[in-house]
C-alpha cells in the first residue's frame, strides 16, 4: 500500500492556494477566537496556522520578525519601552529583546491559547527565557491602547489579517489611540498585507496613518509563505525618519542589515504610485 501523504493548504485568494506537506500534527485547538494548528512540515519545519492561514514558520519567520522590529527600533535613537499588539508566537519579542537599550517590552495578545501553544511547541520563547524585561498581558489590544498615554517609544502591531478579532486593529480610531500612547518622538509600525494582492488596503492604511502622524511610509519584505511571497509594513513616526537607521545592530540577524533597511523603503513604481 502506498504511503498516505498529508498536505495542508491555505486559500490565499479564491484563485490561489499554498500547500505544504506535513510530517506530523502537533497541536490543534479551537479557542474562543480562532482555530489554532501547529504542524511539523517537510519544507518549512514547525508551522503555526490560525484559522487556516500561515502565521509563522520555523524556516522563514526571520524575514518578517526582523523587519517589523529592527526597522522601527533602529530608526529611534534609544528605544526603551516597546508595546507589541498581537505576536503571541513570540518571534517579535525575541527580536526586540536583542536590543540592549530596551528596559520593558509588553506583549498584549487577545488569545492566551496562542501564547501557550507557542511556548510549548515553537522555539521563539526559549531564546529569551528568564529575561525579566518582558511581560505578556492577555487582553484586547484595541482596549489596551485606550488606557495609556505618552508611554511607549515604539508600538508594533503584529496582527493577523483584517478579519475576525483583528478587524479593529486596522481602524482610524485604533491608530489615533496608538498615537496618543506613544511618547512625543514615538514610532508606530503595522503589518499591512501584500502589495501584490492587497494594494487598496495598503493605500487605505497609508492614507489613514498619514492623517495622524507627521511622517508615514511603506516598506516591503519577502516572506515566502505569506500571500504572493511579498509583504508590506506601514510606519507612522512623530519625529524620526524611519527609512534611516541611526545605529548598526550589535547582535546577529539573518535578513536585516542597514543597507536592507534603507532599500526596503525604495518602492516599485506601481506601489509608490498607489500610496503617494
Amino acid at each position: 500500500m502506498a504511503d498516505t501523504e498529508l498536505w495542508l493548504s491555505e486559500r490565499q485568494t479564491p484563485e490561489l492556494s499554498l500547500s505544504i506537506k506535513v510530517k506530523e500534527t502537533l497541536y490543534r485547538k479551537t479557542s474562543p477566537f480562532q482555530e489554532i494548528l501547529i504542524v511539523d512540515s517537510y519544507q518549512f519545519g514547525l508551522v503555526l496556522f490560525l484559522d487556516g492561514t500561515f502565521q509563522t514558520t520555523e524556516r522563514d519567520e526571520f524575514f518578517y520578525h526582523e523587519m517589523i522590529t529592527h526597522v522601527p527600533l533602529l530608526s529611534h535613537p534609544r528605544p526603551e519601552k516597546v508595546l507589541v499588539i498581537g505576536g503571541g508566537d513570540g518571534g517579535t519579542l525575541r527580536e526586540i529583546l536583542k536590543h540592549k537599550s530596551i528596559k520593558e517590552a509588553i506583549l498584549v495578545e487577545i488569545d492566551k491559547d496562542v501564547v501557550e501553544a507557542s511556548k510549548r511547541f515553537l522555539p521563539f520563547y526559549r531564546s529569551f527565557e528568564g529575561d525579566k524585561r518582558y511581560t505578556i498581558e492577555i487582553a484586547d489590544g484595541i482596549e489596551y491602547v485606550k488606557k495609556n498615554e505618552n508611554l511607549f517609544d515604539i508600538i508594533i502591531v503584529d496582527s493577523t489579517d483584517p478579519v475576525g478579532p483583528a478587524t479593529g486593529l486596522f481602524s482610524e480610531d485604533f491608530y489615533r489611540n496608538c498615537h496618543r500612547s506613544l511618547k512625543e518622538d514615538g514610532i508606530l509600525v503595522v503589518q499591512s498585507e501584500s502589495p501584490f494582492l492587497h494594494i487598496q488596503l495598503i493605500r487605505d492604511i497609508k492614507a489613514t496613518i498619514s492623517k495622524i502622524f507627521s511622517m508615514s511610509m511603506v516598506y516591503t519584505v519577502p516572506v515566502p509563505t505569506y500571500p504572493s511571497g511579498y509583504w508590506s509594513f506601514t510606519v507612522g513616526s512623530k519625529r524620526y525618519d524611519p527609512s534611516i537607521p541611526l545605529r548598526v545592530p550589535d547582535f546577529e540577524t539573518k535578513y536585516y542589515t542597514p543597507e536592507i533597511h534603507r532599500a526596503s523603503f525604495a518602492l516599485p513604481r506601481f506601489l509608490r504610485d498607489a500610496c503617494f
